[in-house]
């Protein structure tokens, strides 16, 4: 098994051309202790009233059941700091390296994975109706606000899968599996970030045998401009609305909330 990893300099304001290659061949790149310890530090008892109240419960309803439960008062980019973490100025310059100047947000999840939560089998996230191309990037931002250590659940991925077209759950037989090639990461720095393309196979592998710490996990996805992208939240345009509202993004950004680069919501089968 492979444990060679590849690594940007700390909090980069810029990627240079061989680390852009790098997540182009490879399909990922690791930012240790990419975010500034004061940002880590609000996000967390974000985290914390996201679980623990039950507005991620209710999101998930909403998601599942939008007839029943509507939009959700609260989304996470209405938490401040979430916010703030969606639109982070050198996160948006770095994704700006990989997607273009033009690039819409997708989507954000927030979570505190216990220690004995079970694995996450082998999947990828690329929005696509009909898995045909990859002509447009994707990439899901996943922020581990207090790091990773070697006794709790890692995450492994498997370098240059986004190159091939295939279904999200092709490789889900698989579950948490090592697989022939694969990168395990295990040990990460408080406040690090890895940028995925997110059609990436990556899976969460749980180490049950310890006990652990909660893990702090944030995601957030960026889609390039140049085509429709499909919603997965069936209340979307109210999330687009909340992040022009807010003004995430700034003037460096107009685009990062724009309502024209998604097709409507189609309610999955």
């Amino acid at each position: 098994m492979s444990v060679q990893t590849i690594y940007a300099p700390p909090r980069p304001s810029e990627l240079d051309a061989e680390q852009i290659a790098q997540f182009e061949r490879s399909g990922y790149l690791v930012l240790p202790g990419f975010l500034p310890d004061d940002l880590v530090d609000r996000v967390k008892p974000e985290v914390d009233l996201w679980v623990d109240s039950g507005l991620r419960a209710q999101t998930i309803a909403s998601v599942l059941d939008p007839d029943t439960h509507g939009v959700p008062t609260l989304m996470e980019l209405d938490l401040p700091a979430h916010g703030e973490l969606l639109a982070h100025e050198p996160l948006l310059r770095v994704l700006g390296k990989l997607l273009g100047p033009r690039f819409v947000h997708h989507h954000m999840h927030s979570d505190r994975h216990a220690p004995d939560l079970p694995g996450k089998p082998w999947h990828h996230d690329y929005e696509q109706r009909v898995q045909s191309h990859r002509t447009h990037t994707m990439v899901h931002a996943l922020h581990y606000l207090d790091g990773i250590d070697p006794d709790m659940a890692g995450l492994a991925v498997l370098p240059t899968s986004h190159l091939e077209v295939a279904e999200k759950s092709d490789l889900a037989h698989m579950g948490c599996d090592v697989l022939p090639g694969e990168v395990f990461i295990e040990e990460l720095p408080p406040g690090s970030t890895v940028l995925l393309h997110s059609a990436l196979f990556h899976t969460r592998r749980a180490k049950p045998e310890y006990p652990g710490r909660p893990r702090y996990f944030v995601d957030a996805s960026y889609c390039q401009a140049g085509t429709l992208w499909p919603p997965v939240k069936p209340y979307w345009r109210e999330m687009l609305g909340r992040g022009r509202q807010r003004g995430l993004g700034g003037a460096h950004w107009p685009e990062l909330f724009a309502e024209s680069h998604f097709s409507d919501y189609a309610k999955p089968e």
